[in-house]
């Protein structure tokens, strides 16, 4: 396939603290490279195959840069703007709740280490899933998928759409 994604990298003005942070809160392995100007989030495991083995294909990774040299970069001194991006919309992220973690630990956790709750509990049937949010530290925009299944049990207290 031509013009795979390989990677998505997101902006923090203390790139070690964030990799801290998805570490803590996802269970990540935290890549330094090097440390404090670029964090490679590595979340373990493989794609799987239909009956469920796991494939050749490593899980895409998450990176974490420096706002203020943004690497890599032609000029070593990098460019501007040389801050995380301002308040309004920005691109969401989406991770996939491990079968054996819950959105409520993972919220939990977040929120525990400086994140904010945008929601909770909503279920989205166009792709049928569960779904929450929430913005780190940086105001990146986390989105957490939850697999609902075959004839969905929508718990009353979820909104729906």
């Amino acid at each position: 396939m031509t013009n795979t994604l390989i990677f998505v990298d997101l902006a923090s003005d203390d790139p070690a603290a964030a990799g801290r942070f998805y570490a803590e809160v996802f269970g990540w392995e935290n890549d330094a490279r090097p440390e404090g100007i670029y964090h490679r989030m590595v979340p373990g495991g493989f794609f799987q195959h239909k009956d469920g083995s796991d494939s050749q294909i490593g899980n895409l990774h998450l990176g974490i840069f420096d706002a203020a040299n943004a690497r890599p970069h032609p000029d070593p001194a990098g460019v501007e703007p040389r801050t995380i991006a301002a308040p309004g919309r920005k691109p969401r992220i989406w991770i996939l709740i491990g079968d054996d973690d819950s959105a409520e630990r993972i919220l939990s956790a977040a929120e525990e280490r400086g994140a904010t709750i945008l929601w909770r509990n909503h279920y989205w049937a166009e792709f049928n899933g569960y779904n929450h949010a929430f913005a780190d530290p940086w105001g990146n925009e986390i989105l957490l998928w939850g697999k609902a299944g075959e004839n969905p049990q929508i718990p009353a207290d979820y909104t729906r759409e």
